[in-house]
């Protein structure tokens, strides 16, 4: 019969090493910040201020800054930028309300970017529905343009062809049966039933030639539109330009990944100019948004290049390309009215008009 041990029965010692605990907590070191950082807040401040003063009517120049009055760049508020005002206003917030075609109307506008490309589908074509959707019509409008030597595309996204999946040598009519693919495989059902900005970008991401950068970028302009509400402070995607002024604006990250980073200068905006003594006037009353902290890094990527050139980033680009071009025509700002900021900033601008 076995023994059965006793309770002071003294267990003989394990020869096995016992596995050592996962190391799961670590402490972060200090962020280091550079002084592209500081160039960060002020060029936010300063390029905001110059749309104020556009705004508002002043005559040109609009800025002192040297580089500001040579170079292009996109708005402190990404929904301030000229192509996204044109989005909001003639695209999302003009034509039929019905959810499929908001949607239709926001993708064939932004897969092109172009604001002279939507004028020309609309006088070739009239009014622009997924209700009388042709992709070939369409196609031979855009044929047409780009042998008469028209630009269709926007510079400010590179469009991945599609050939691989659609199978056409010329990108438009790849991007028209994209839209057409999305359309009849229910992208709008998708949208409209997901739970957050996050779900929205994952379902674009699902969609052929439609990588992280742009999937955001559209999750976005839909998100300015009646067909979803998400708060823009849940989510964000960095870019390739954020990515690089992230690297240019910390020497150390102390831990953290770039979407942290974009959350901790959103975060603290308002102590990062009042210690620097800027005034950044807001649109109404919204605060700098993570895409617009998003972009403002990519933006200050570029205009490091030419305040702080030996501070180089992930790719080493040391020119700017695009040269600022004053147009003439009145500035007039309106926004997704489910923001609320339209009376705000009307009164705002009236206020302080020179």
């Amino acid at each position: 019969m076995p023994r059965v041990p006793t309770k002071n029965r003294r267990s003989k010692p394990v020869s096995a090493k016992r596995p050592s605990p996962p190391y799961v907590f670590s402490r972060l070191s200090p962020v280091e910040t550079t002084a592209v950082y500081e160039s960060y807040w002020r060029f936010a401040a300063e390029r905001q201020a110059i749309l104020m003063r556009r705004a508002r009517g002043a005559p040109s120049p609009w800025t002192n800054d040297p580089v500001l009055l040579r170079h292009k760049f996109t708005n402190a508020y990404r929904a301030a930028d000229r192509v996204s005002q044109f989005l909001i206003a003639q695209v999302i917030y003009r034509g039929a309300h019905h959810a499929e075609e908001i949607v239709f109307r926001i993708l064939l506008f932004k897969l092109f970017n172009k604001i002279e490309t939507w004028h020309l589908l609309q006088r070739h074509l009239g009014e622009l529905s997924w209700k009388g959707f042709d992709a070939a019509r369409y196609a031979s409008v855009l044929t047409r343009a780009r042998a008469a030597g028209i630009r269709i595309y926007s510079a400010a996204y590179i469009m991945p062809s599609g050939r691989s999946t659609f199978g056409s040598a010329e990108k438009h009519r790849n991007h028209l049966a994209l839209i057409n693919h999305m359309m009849k495989d229910g992208i709008v059902n998708r949208l409209t039933s997901a739970s957050s900005l996050g779900a929205v970008y994952e379902a674009l991401r699902s969609y052929p030639t439609l990588g992280p950068f742009l999937a955001f970028q559209l999750a976005i302009d839909l998100n300015y539109s009646p067909v979803m509400h998400f708060d823009e402070m849940t989510f964000v995607v960095p870019g390739p330009g954020a990515r690089d002024g992230i690297a240019k604006c910390f020497s150390s990250r102390g831990g953290l990944s770039e979407v942290d980073l974009i959350k901790l200068v959103a975060d603290r905006q308002d102590h990062e100019f009042e210690q620097r003594g800027l005034r950044f006037e807001r649109l109404g009353d919204r605060r700098l948004q993570l895409i617009d902290c998003q972009n403002l890094f990519c933006e200050v990527d570029k205009y490091a290049r030419v305040i702080h050139p030996k501070v180089m980033g992930l790719t080493g680009r040391t020119r700017i390309k695009q040269v600022f071009q004053a147009r003439p025509e009145p500035l007039a700002l309106w926004f997704p009215p489910k923001w609320n900021i339209n009376g705000l900033l009307a009164k705002q601008l009236q206020r302080t008009r020179p």
